[in-house]
């Protein structure tokens, strides 16, 4: 396809407002939706639109579309993104612990510097190189007083892990040589290794969408999990399920907190969020019509 040069000049708030009404968008009150342009701007509301579309190439909208529909959509969205991160970090404190007991207890506490138990050297120098300057940037007291006290090139990986982001934590299972360790680690999340590596990486994409506050509740992923053919807990009964839509995120959420904390609130949450709006397309987020049937969504761990 051949390109063109991007010629679309810029317009005020005024101009803006005044384009989308010519597209056929209702607006109830004009000083409200330009304050939120102010302070959220245009282009970011821009992919929340896209569903109102009747005509996506020339961007019309549909029939007696209101701008305040719009924005019920971005703040379901800003506010499933704020739920989901919340559990996401429970997953990866979880991940954190059994990493460091599990592979501290059967090597030693610097099993970090032990190349052998990685599957590629070069991976693994780089993981190391980005986890010294993870090290050398932290502010945590831990680390300081470790650093001053001791001549080792590395903390022990109960400190390490600590400061690790969620990505290289990700990236050093991934890249662990496939052993019983490994094995117990993806055991205790009721998974078999490649499934739970896989489901890692996901959560990894996810949790960087909502901390850059990315749209999330119709996105097609673009790093999708592996649906599990192995599982210790109740998994999905359907599946046909797509795994590139967030409802499927949302399940493998749920599993892992089933084990992690049985007594948990996700599920509440996510109702209490549709009942918040009731308008939400599910179907857009990958849910199927029979969704409320699936035990893994209706009933106890």
């Amino acid at each position: 396809m051949t390109k063109v040069v991007y010629q679309e000049q810029f317009l005020s708030y005024e101009e803006q407002i005044n384009l989308l009404k010519n597209r056929g968008l209702l607006f109830k009150d004009e000083a409200r939706a330009l304050n939120l342009f102010e302070c959220i701007s245009y282009y970011r509301f821009s992919s929340y639109w896209h569903p109102f579309l009747k005509d996506k190439q020339v961007k019309i909208f549909k029939e007696n579309v209101n701008f305040d529909s719009i924005f019920d959509l971005y703040k379901f969205d800003a506010d499933l993104r704020k739920i989901i991160m919340a559990e996401i970090v429970k997953i990866e404190i979880a991940v954190r612990s059994k990493m460091v007991y599990i592979l501290s207890l059967s090597n030693d506490s610097f099993w970090l510097e032990n190349e052998k138990l990685f599957s590629c050297s070069n991976i693994y120098a780089s993981l190391i190189s980005s986890i010294k300057k993870e090290i050398d940037r932290s502010e945590e007291s831990f680390i300081i007083s470790f650093k001053k006290e001791f001549s080792n090139d590395i903390p022990p990986a109960f400190m390490v892990l600590e400061t690790a982001s969620f990505g290289t934590l990700s990236k050093l299972y991934k890249y662990l040589k496939s052993s019983k360790e490994k094995q117990e680690i993806a055991l205790f999340f009721g998974l078999l290794d490649k499934a739970f590596e896989s489901w890692l990486h996901s959560l990894v994409y996810v949790r960087n969408i909502c901390a850059h506050h990315s749209r999330l509740w119709n996105r097609e992923m673009r790093i999708s999990p592996l649906h599990p053919r192995t599982y210790k807990n109740q998994w999905l009964e359907n599946k046909q399920i797509p795994n590139n839509r967030i409802y499927f995120i949302l399940s493998i959420i749920i599993y892992l907190l089933n084990i992690i904390n049985p007594k948990h609130s996700f599920k509440q949450k996510l109702n209490s969020l549709f009942l918040k709006y009731p308008s939400i397309d599910k179907a857009a987020m990958g849910f199927p019509t029979d969704w409320q049937k699936e035990p893994l969504w209706n009933g106890n761990p």
